[in-house]
């Protein structure tokens, strides 16, 4: 499922153009700070630092750190930290800080703590920062960069790497891509300290410290291996102004699939950084994805979410999002759905396209019918159900009093939501409350 859920959110976000902050993602993230934590119990190196809710906790950590030379990084999953900006701070100031005391530290962690960060990736909302890292400082003569991620062209993990680290590791992939080297580990064998050792020769790490940088590659892959990470990427990893081989900074992803192995892991997801809607799904176990269209879709499974976004677009509507409500839902799953779909105000319609295998259309039709009365939905909604007790769900459908418009074909059922969504549009426009499960004497054909 994780898999059809990533390739859905890739092709969903061809579909539509997604605003910076709802960008489908399918994989946990967590911050930096947590990165640094798994790194650090891996044996691999890492700056001393300390993570502070307060601003009088950061400034006692850059006091035990007793060094001069100090860093304070925001703590928001987001790209372009140092780039971005706080909502109420000065523009000049980023989610990245190099200061030098630890009252410097007090007050910039004052800044940070409880302010929104805006970057190229959050929008202009940004994201809240709830904690910030405080850090030592290194100074780098060379930085460089190494990742290992699961990709399918490889048919398993390999190993990215770069002498051109750093920042600006997305222009260097545009401007020079020989500059960055794909290795492939045979999972079956994993990676051999052979192969570790080209890497490091490869990265022109001067051959006194290549064993000692393949023995961090070497550490590196087995928390990839071990935590059930879907990405672990270094940038910069770097060598350090007394020659010493660190990391300085490091993302790590966890595939969603492993939180019954990796309950430690998992326990630390901050909810505060994804998308309200998406949280409330996963508490009733529904897979969602917003996105920035205006037909919200109902469907069960991955691949009928992705036949169901093809066939809006090609009738001239936009997603409003991607909601599985798999395969053993509950009516009070649906009534759920049906709540996170409508709470999203640029919803003008909703379509629901059911295959009943497992999942029996009439329990979907309860679900739709419950919602629809519980929320005295104004939506229009179109049904199209087919497969297990597809006749009885027709039938409550028809009972119901309500004006769901049931449609067999999924052609049809797709030009009408297109056409439904419209036309509540074309009333916003001029002000018109259009109630359709009341006023219409019929839904528009």
């Amino acid at each position: 499922m994780a898999s059809l859920l990533s390739r859905a959110a890739g092709i969903a976000e061809k579909l539509v153009v997604c605003s910076p902050k709802k960008m489908p993602v399918r994989n946990l993230s967590v911050h930096e700070c947590v990165s640094m934590a798994l790194l650090k119990d891996a044996g691999v190196p890492v700056p001393n630092f300390g993570v502070a809710k307060t601003p009088e906790e950061a400034k006692q950590i850059a006091k035990d750190l007793d060094v001069s030379d100090l860093v304070v990084k925001a703590q928001v999953l987001a790209g372009g930290r140092g780039k971005g900006y706080f909502s109420k701070g000065a523009k000049s100031a980023g989610g990245v800080r190099l200061l030098y005391s630890p009252e410097e530290v007090e007050v910039a962690a004052a800044d940070m703590i409880g302010d929104f960060l805006i970057t190229k990736q959050t929008g202009a909302e940004g994201r809240i920062c709830n904690s910030v890292m405080v850090t030592e400082r290194r100074f780098t003569r060379k930085e460089y960069y190494i990742a290992f991620m699961n990709e399918r062209s490889f048919g398993g993990p390999v190993l990215i790497a770069s002498s051109e680290g750093g920042v600006n590791i997305e222009e260097v992939a545009e401007r020079n891509p020989d500059a960055i080297t794909k290795t492939p580990i045979d999972i079956t064998k994993g990676l051999s300290h052979a192969t570790a050792l080209e890497v490091a020769g490869n990265l022109g790490i001067p051959a006194a410290k290549q064993e000692e940088v393949a023995g961090v590659l070497l550490n590196l892959y087995e928390l990839f291996l071990s935590k059930d990470a879907s990405m672990v990427e270094i940038n910069p990893f770097a060598e350090d102004s007394t020659g010493k081989f660190v990391c300085l900074d490091a993302k790590l992803k966890f595939d969603d699939n492993a939180e019954f192995r990796q309950k430690a892991v998992f326990d630390q997801r901050d909810w505060t950084q994804e998308d309200v809607r998406e949280v409330q799904a996963a508490e009733y176990n529904l897979n969602y994805i917003a996105l920035d269209g205006d037909i919200g879709c109902m469907v069960n499974g991955a691949g009928l979410a992705m036949a169901t976004m093809d066939i809006i677009k090609l009738h001239g509507g936009a997603p409003a999002n991607f909601l599985d409500v798999g395969g053993g839902a509950t009516s009070s799953q649906v009534k759920e759905a049906f709540k996170i779909i409508t709470g999203d105000p640029k919803v003008n319609a909703i379509l629901v396209n059911i295959f009943g295998g497992i999942m029996r259309c009439d329990v979907i039709a309860e679900g739709i019918i419950a919602a629809a009365r519980e929320l005295n939905l104004n939506t229009p909604i179109v049904v199209r159900l087919q497969g297990s007790m597809v006749d009885e769900a027709k039938v409550l459908i028809a009972t119901s009093g309500l004006r769901i418009l049931p449609v067999s074909d999924l052609e049809e059922a797709a030009r009408l939501v297109c056409k439904l969504s419209k036309i509540v549009e074309i009333a916003k426009d001029v002000q018109i409350n259009v109630k359709f499960n009341s006023d219409l004497p019929a839904y528009p054909h």
